[in-house]
């Protein structure tokens, strides 16, 4: 008797149903074939997750930049071509953020749960998978909070340990004690519609500041974890520990902003971005950490505007798992390691277990393993994404980097072939975002 939680006629299996699991599942449905999509929480829970809604988000709300001629802006381009359900419902849940494109973090991902409840061929298993496959075609997107015992499975099938890094959330506020009378609204340029609310700071408020947070009391790791934190979500005491103006000229830079009362660009600012559709919580942008938390509302209520605050929640750390993928992994996401042979069903992994690192990145390498799974099952060849698109130049990162240096990755205009062009770096990187978008649909129409 099969020891898995699905039924025995089940043709295709999703393994997490994170960004990258909903946006496989919903590409194998789109073509047609029927998947079952297996998430186990609320029944096990992860340190981070608080809900069993699906693709929740535990991190910050934004999906960072819209704005054209942004690496962002184009994975989310190139999504929205192949039909990503995530930036269907991110339409439905967007909250103000200036040029970035953030969502209400419960209504995000109550959209996502309702479109894959309503969506044909999709049945949702509430349950943990604890052994990988052979004879079901998988899709394994359990992201990087893998539950210990498939992550051991996953251990056992590759023969080799996972790689780690330490993945920090930033706090959240309530809205209503943040006082108004010292914070103001505005995004740096002008840019957007002022989605952010920003603390000023004098040179002596900042300089207070880091004093307080250079000495704070954090949150001890393991005896047994060394400190390799993502560069993207870097803690921010970790940030001041490389120099006293590096936060200043980093998350808490003032260019492009200016304080209504004094009519000058602060010496710095804290931002504030809207998390939720009713404007009644606050995230602080680029603030993760890892302080206790007694320690957070001490230092952080150092900060014009929020001396009064009130935490929603509370700052935290926890630590991100991701397969040597280069070694385990080709450019169409399928495994090629070892403990599979001819007789083994199809195998592809997606997600931030991958080595990509953020919601969308996630999501798309979710919507390359489905679609290349489908390939797989109807005897065609999977599709190796153009390598001047952005997705495709994310799955060949993360499938031929060099393993001694293999880091997780974002979208970035540095991972795509250089583009010969004379001009300035803002109609370049406009100009490779064109290159990609016209390659990719290009592919489609020639499958």
């Amino acid at each position: 008797m099969s020891t898995y939680p699905w039924p025995s006629d089940t043709t295709v299996v999703v393994v997490g149903a994170g960004f990258a699991g909903v946006e496989a599942a919903w590409a194998v449905a789109d073509a047609g074939l029927t998947v079952t999509l297996v998430e186990m929480r609320p029944d096990t829970m992860t340190p981070a997750h608080r809900t069993g809604n699906l693709a929740e988000i535990v991190c910050s709300n934004s999906f960072k930049s819209d704005t054209p001629g942004t690496a962002s802006r184009m994975l989310k381009d190139e999504m929205r071509i192949l039909g990503s359900v995530s930036l269907l419902a991110a339409s439905e849940s967007s909250v103000p953020a200036g040029g970035a494109l953030a969502v209400d973090r419960n209504a995000f991902s109550q959209a996502v749960t309702r479109l894959i409840a309503e969506k044909p061929n999709i049945r949702v298993i509430r349950a943990e998978v604890t052994e990988i496959p052979l004879v079901v075609p998988t899709i394994i997107a359990t992201g990087p909070l893998t539950s210990e015992a498939l992550g051991s499975a996953i251990v056992a099938l590759t023969g080799e340990e996972h790689l780690y890094f330490h993945d920090a959330i930033a706090p959240t506020i309530d809205a209503d004690s943040i006082n108004r009378d010292i914070v103001f609204h505005a995004s740096r340029y002008g840019k957007g519609e002022g989605g952010y609310l920003n603390c000023p700071m004098t040179e002596d408020e900042y300089e207070a500041f880091i004093d307080a947070l250079m000495s704070a009391d954090r949150v001890p790791l393991k005896d047994f974890e060394d400190v390799r934190v993502f560069e993207g979500c870097m803690p921010v005491e970790e940030i001041a520990a490389r120099g006293r103006l590096t936060l200043a000229h980093g998350p808490m830079k003032p260019v492009g902003l200016t304080d209504p009362r004094t009519g000058r660009m602060p010496f710095a600012v804290v931002q504030l971005r809207q998390e939720n559709l009713d404007a009644t919580t606050y995230g602080m942008v680029g603030f993760q950490t890892r302080l206790k938390w007694g320690e957070q509302k001490r230092i952080f209520r150092m900060i014009p505007g929020l001396e009064n605050a009130e935490f929603a929640r509370f700052g935290a750390m926890h630590r991100n798992t991701f397969i040597n993928s280069p070694r385990l992994l080709n450019s169409v996401l399928r495994y090629v390691g070892p403990g599979r042979d001819s007789n083994s069903a199809p195998l592809f992994f997606a997600g931030q277990i991958t080595g990509v690192e953020g919601y969308m990145e996630s999501a798309a390498t979710g919507i390359v393993a489905g679609r290349n799974l489908v390939a797989v099952l109807r005897g065609t060849e999977p599709a190796v994404f153009p390598e001047e698109t952005m997705i495709g130049a994310l799955c060949r990162y993360v499938a031929d980097s060099e393993e001694k240096r293999f880091q997780p990755m974002n979208a970035c205009f540095g991972i795509l072939p250089p583009l010969r062009f004379r001009g300035r770096k803002s109609e370049r990187h406009a100009a490779m975002a064109d290159r990609g978008i016209r390659a990719l649909k290009q592919a489609l129409q020639a499958v």
